[in-house]
């Protein structure tokens, strides 16, 4: 699926003049609720900066950081996967230290996330030293509670996506779904889980530099405070 051009371009022009900043990597982040058109636009963007660039970019997400559902199973939190403590914040927070310092001798290698196996698999995104621009999506990255709260002060810029509410449901309905989940049961997990998580992500919209969604495009004055902004 494509990047919408609504979503894209004022994405890339947030982007695209930091790369006259002389920084030798950017982390660019790209958060919002589930089902909003993150990890879509998150991997349109890194596209679309090489090809219209030439610069080298990748897009690295978040969901990759998922605890083992082994683990999950364990804490007794598999019924609230996607919340924030079935992820691995702390390692995250660290994978995007190690980005952010570009050592020119490090290919740092980044989890994903397989929704065939449901599953984190490690060591998948490779991110070599010449990797000028990585677009990092995630639900959390605006959090202001630890360990998610190292996040904002790591990105150079912060886009926030955002969708309606119906556009959402058809979206994490279709994916559930797709995991193999009926519809009684993907509609109690999207109802239960994924619009709880929904509810506190919203409640970061205002820490983001740019609020991106099919209607229309917000700056938001509020936001900021990441490295960009120093």
């Amino acid at each position: 699926m494509r990047a919408p051009p609504e979503l894209l371009e004022p994405a890339l022009a947030a982007v695209l003049p930091l790369l006259d900043t002389g920084r030798p990597r950017l982390i660019v982040g790209v958060a919002g609720p589930p089902g909003a058109g993150k990890s879509t636009l998150a991997a349109g963007l890194a596209a679309a900066v090489t090809v219209r660039t030439g610069v080298s970019a990748v897009d690295v997400a978040m969901d990759g950081f998922h605890l083992a559902n082994a683990e999950l199973e364990r804490l007794g939190l598999a019924d609230r996967k996607g919340a924030p403590p079935t992820f691995d914040g702390y390692g995250f927070v660290h994978l995007l230290r190690r980005l952010r310092a570009a050592d020119p001798d490090d290919v740092v290698y980044a989890p994903t996330f397989s929704r065939v196996l449901n599953e984190s698999v490690g060591s998948a995104v490779p991110v070599p030293p010449d990797v000028r621009v990585v677009v990092v999506e995630g639900n959390y990255l605006l959090l202001p509670e630890p360990p998610w709260s190292d996040v904002r002060e790591l990105l150079d810029v912060a886009l926030y996506v955002d969708a309606d509410a119906a556009t959402r449901y058809r979206a994490l309905l279709r994916r559930h779904r797709a995991g193999g989940r009926d519809e009684a049961q993907a509609h109690d997990w999207v109802v239960r889980n994924d619009e709880a998580n929904a509810r506190l992500i919203a409640g970061t919209r205002d820490r983001a530099d740019l609020v991106l969604c099919r209607t229309g495009v917000r700056p938001n004055p509020a936001g900021g405070g990441g490295a960009a902004a120093g």
